[in-house]
């Protein structure tokens, strides 16, 4: 089969479907190509947290709290509930050493309109009854939300098939060649898209992608396992993570204590309440290649850990476990822009755990980008150029 479309994107999951969803808005006619089925990569397989108090001052922060404004008015716009909730975040804190680093975070963060502070013992402990006594202090912002990945997704897939997206599931990128006016993209099944513009957003499978072009693309997957409750009633007000989490993605230096296992996953301590009641406690973060079974150890240590700060969760069942890939960067950021070099060529991957949250901006972003609209000077710093810069 043959077509011709304005743009081709390449991965069938958030990224790539909210990318679509904003060119098809944009008035662009699109292809998807998912080698698998739509959001089997990292976006099925994910927690559900908009959590801005993760985030670095600075770009990330920025893009993440503009995230969260469309989030508030997307389930009208794409006419599909995604079970967004805003119930709050804490970062609970368990020694001094993390205070002190703690209210560094926060005191940057303010400076970039986080609505985030440091509450006390008294504050924490009437939000999270349930939390270990010995925690000493909290971070705690009204802001951090929450949605559903699945209805999500699905989300953009219907509004997109209805804007008259075309996907193709089960369909490998097999070549792609630059031709004078135009690109080629051919994929199992006998696909052709002849396209102006292409897309990449295929998660930690990018660089692969990139590879059919002579292109690095740095992107690796970074394995994360998550295990998921009974439903239950609410432990607490807000969501909880503890700066230990933080730590594991920023200041490894935070971690002195951790034994060389936990280290070696980067275990960190993620506590989220789904709509439905469950709860979602993680997580690893482990260089494992693409091998995406879950280790019965790492799940202890999860589970270890989780009734060490939580020691009512020592009443609660698991019913099941998971384990995604996260797309990592060595910095740490995503990869979003043009490609020097190949006209007409972008990326939108490398999100790691972030792909949920900034879905909705970087896919206005790139679009607006394809389409020579707006003006985006703040993301150059994502750009892939900064790795060949280095």
């Amino acid at each position: 089969m043959n077509l011709k479309k304005d743009v081709c994107v390449i991965g069938g999951g958030v990224m790539g479907l909210a990318t679509a969803y904003y060119l098809l808005k944009s008035g662009k006619t699109v292809a998807v190509l998912e080698k698998g089925e739509v959001g089997s990569g990292a976006s099925a397989s994910c927690d559900d947290m908009i959590l801005l108090q993760s985030k670095k001052p600075g770009i990330a922060l920025t893009l993440a709290m503009e995230s969260l404004e469309m989030f508030r008015g997307l389930s009208d716009e794409l006419g599909a509930d995604i079970g967004f909730l805003t119930l709050g975040g804490m970062i609970i804190i368990e020694d001094e050493k993390q205070l002190k680093i703690m209210e560094n975070f926060v005191k940057q963060q303010i400076t970039y309109g986080l609505d985030v502070e440091i509450v006390g013992r008294d504050v924490l402990f009437k939000k999270q009854p349930h939390v270990a006594k010995y925690m000493i202090a909290s971070t705690y912002s009204p802001t951090d939300s929450q949605v559903n990945p699945l209805l999500l997704m699905r989300a953009f897939l219907r509004k997109g098939l209805d804007m008259g997206m075309d996907l193709f599931r089960h369909t490998q990128v097999q070549e792609i060649n630059q031709m004078s006016s135009h690109w080629e993209v051919r994929g199992e099944n006998g696909i052709l898209v002849e396209c102006d513009s292409i897309v990449i957003a295929a998660g930690a499978w990018s660089g692969q992608i990139g590879q059919l072009l002579g292109i690095d693309i740095p992107i690796r997957p970074i394995k994360g396992q998550i295990a998921i409750t009974e439903q239950i009633a609410p432990i607490g007000e807000t969501n909880c993570w503890t700066a230990a989490y933080i730590a594991s993605k920023h200041d490894p230096s935070i971690l002195p204590y951790k034994s060389e296992f936990d280290k070696k996953i980067g275990l960190g301590f993620s506590f989220s309440r789904a709509s439905e009641g469950n709860y979602l406690i993680g997580s690893t973060r482990e260089d494992a290649g693409f091998d995406k079974t879950t280790n019965f150890k790492a799940i202890t240590r999860i589970l270890e850990q989780t009734r060490q700060y939580f020691p009512i969760m020592n009443k609660v069942n698991i019913i099941r476990t998971i384990a995604g890939f996260r797309p990592g960067t060595r910095d740490g950021s995503p990869i979003i822009g043009d490609i020097d070099g190949f006209p007409g060529l972008f990326i939108a991957a490398g999100h790691e755990g972030d792909g949920i949250a900034l879905s909705p901006i970087t896919g206005k972003i790139v679009a607006e980008m394809v389409c020579g609209t707006g003006e985006h000077e703040r993301v150059k710093g994502l750009n892939l150029r900064r790795f060949s810069n280095n």
